[in-house]
Formats: C-alpha cells, structure tokens, sequence
C-alpha cells in the first residue's frame, strides 16, 4: 500500500553540486547545492537563491564551474554548503580545498573533486534560476580507465533530501539502452 505525501522537493538522486566561482577580488569560492542538472545535451540549469554570493559572482564573472562531491570529500562539500563567504573570508581555507583556475572559462577547479564542469553563464529563468552552457568536462586521470569515467575509482554522493543524508552511488545494476532488450 501506498502513502501520500502530497507535493515535496523529493528528487531521486540529487547529485551534490559544488559551484565554484571568483569573488570580485579574485579569490575563489564554493557552495553546495542540490538542486541542479542537465537542462539540455550542453547546458546545465542551477537553481540557486539570488542573495547566494555565488549567484552574484556568476553573473558578475559569467562563468562557474560545478564539481560532484564524493564520498571522500562530504565533510569538506557539507562545510562550504554551511558556511558564506559573506560572514568568514577564511571559508576556502577551513574548507580544505584548493583551487586552481580553469583554462576554459574564467572560475576555479576544485583540485580535489575530480570531475568537473566548466560552464559560462548563459541565462537566468524568469524565477531566477541560472542556466550555463558546458564548455568543457575535466576528469582528473585517476579516475579515469581507458580513457573513461570509472565508478569504481570516483565515489559520488547524492543528497536524500528527505532525511537529510548524502548517500554514496556506484554500483552497476544493468546496461543502459541493452538491459531491456530482454523483455523484447
């Protein structure tokens, strides 16, 4: 038997997103953010609060990038989510990441997340949400096999939204576009 919850922000999975950008002096910074993904095969959509200082810095800079947290790095992806730059200038620092800057759009890479986004601002919706075009992915080599994302070497999180839990991803269950040819 089923139970109704009525209409809640219940998305499965949400991937845990963290947006980084250049603050007006060039310092880098990151934010955590769930609720993002694909809005077409090369542009992504954000849906981030306008008083977030990464919402300003995008549209300042006109570039982000956003990296997926993994398994090995929640504590520092949950510390840049809690914290604004607005009220600790020190965030990046505590936080643990490092950065460095991205050859293809003006915003920083998080060295150690390592996949990685790299997007200019394109658009924000008419109720705020910001839309980027992907120029670029970076994958750093280690986990890469055979010239391939392998997610036996990258341990991505998903946010449970109803719980308020990051829970890891990873385990195969079938084969896209062929699973199914079973039932045929």
């Amino acid at each position: 038997m089923r139970k109704d919850f009525g209409s809640r922000p219940w998305f499965y999975p949400l991937p845990v997103l963290i947006i980084a950008t250049y603050n007006e002096d060039g310092t880098a910074d990151a934010m955590n953010a769930a609720w993002g993904g694909l809005y077409n095969s090369d542009k992504v959509i954000l849906c981030l609060s306008s008083n977030h200082r990464t919402t300003r810095n995008i549209k300042e800079r006109g570039a982000f990038t956003i990296s997926f947290a993994d398994a090995e790095h929640t504590v520092n992806a949950d510390y840049v989510g809690l914290v604004s730059m607005d009220h600790d200038n020190e965030k990046m620092k505590k936080s643990g990441f490092n950065t460095e800057k991205s050859k293809h759009v003006d915003a920083p890479l998080i060295r150690e997340l390592p996949v990685a986004l790299e997007c200019t601002y394109e658009d924000e919706t008419d109720n705020g949400n910001i839309i980027g075009r992907i120029v670029n992915i970076s994958i750093d080599e280690h986990v890469l096999t055979d010239e391939r994302l392998d997610l036996s070497l990258f341990h991505p999180i998903s946010f449970d939204p109803v719980n308020n839990e990051y829970r890891t991803m990873g385990e195969k269950t079938g084969s896209a576009f062929s699973s199914g040819n079973k039932l045929k």
